[in-house]
């Protein structure tokens, strides 16, 4: 069956940075677009970034534009969020996503808190 487990999550001050990773199995992982979410607490969740099956192309989220860089590395089924010049409000549980077989998929979430 499909999973997707999130990691990397934790608590940063304003300015830092984190890497949250996806462990993806159960699907074919190079042949799916990939992409992560985000929730905050009180709000709907929110599109953060995409990126193509083999990672040419990616799109993101304007809030996040420049600061967060998703990337993937097919070989080791794994989808990746590098988070730069971190914010309050992006504190949220980050989700990873896939669309396959007719289906969507979410992982647990990681909590990603911004404070100081």
């Amino acid at each position: 069956q499909v999973q997707l487990v999130e990691s990397g999550g934790g608590l940063v001050q304003p300015g830092g940075s984190l890497r949250l990773s996806c462990a993806a199995s159960g699907f074919s992982f190079s042949s799916n677009r990939m992409s992560w979410y985000r929730q905050a607490p009180g709000k709907e969740r929110e599109f953060v970034a995409i990126i193509s099956s083999a990672g040419g192309n990616t799109n993101y989220a304007d809030s996040v534009k420049g600061r967060f860089t998703i990337s993937r590395d097919n070989a080791k089924n794994t989808l990746y969020l590098q988070m730069d010049s971190l914010k309050p409000e992006d504190t949220a549980i980050y989700y990873c996503r896939v669309y396959t077989a007719g289906a969507e998929y979410w992982g647990q979430g990681t909590q990603v808190t911004v404070s100081s």
